[in-house]
């Protein structure tokens, strides 16, 4: 992938995907159909709540989250009033939900957010909080079918708690084997000059923090 793919600024990449109203990295498709007939067969009707997301989109939610206009959680999933805290600590706290724009994994199209869209009501969409995925929540057997066969299909869990200062994501998989080359090909430089151009809230407290901010939430992940 070229630096304006990697970075969410072109999506060449990506084909649209309408069945899912959504698009995806052209090596991804496939795979996540065959897991998705899968899972079917299991009972569970896996549909992306998110995939590919461009810069401007995810700008957009980091800004309004900076600002205030976007509710951010605590890592207790209670809400946090920003704009009370000072930059430095204002960007940490997003930094454990939501990527830098730049630095999400979506702008490659190979990452999905998914829920199970047979647990619940038609017009009723997942607000990827822990509770819905965690035991007694309505996406809990999609959680324990995708963690005995995602890894099949080329799909792994990157934010589990564990290495990187992203919060555990169990709705959040990703298709290893393009991912895995983005990440290696997202450098610092990279990431900085993306951030340096776009009118980022905050960019001054990022830009100032921006080499352990691509190690800690960027290249930390939890393998496959």
């Amino acid at each position: 992938m070229t630096p304006a793919e990697l970075t969410g600024q072109a999506r060449s990449h990506v084909v649209d995907v309408l069945e899912f109203d959504c698009a995806l990295h052209r090596e991804v498709v496939t795979p996540f159909i065959a897991m998705r007939k899968a899972a079917l067969v299991d009972g569970i009707d896996l549909w992306p709540a998110s995939a590919f997301r461009d810069f401007d989109r995810q700008l957009a939610i980091w800004n309004g989250k900076y600002t205030g206009r976007r509710p951010t959680m605590g890592a207790d999933g209670a809400p946090l009033e920003l704009a009370r805290l000072p930059p430095a600590h204002r960007v940490e706290a997003i930094l454990r939900w939501s990527a830098l724009p730049g630095a999400s994994r979506h702008h490659w199209g190979t990452d999905l957010d998914l829920y199970d869209r047979g647990a619940v009501a038609s017009n009723v969409g997942p607000s990827l909080q822990t509770a819905e995925y965690a035991a007694g929540g309505p996406f809990a057997p999609a959680v324990a079918w995708l963690e005995r066969h995602a890894a099949r299909f080329g799909f792994f869990r990157p934010y589990r708690g564990r290495r990187s200062g992203v919060l555990a994501e169990p709705w959040h998989y990703s298709f290893a084997p393009i991912a895995h080359r983005a990440l290696r090909r997202l450098d610092v430089q990279m990431l900085r000059e993306a951030i340096a151009a776009a009118p980022l809230e905050g960019k001054e407290a990022v830009l100032d923090s921006i080499d352990r901010i691509h190690a800690r939430y960027v290249a930390s992940i939890d393998s496959f």
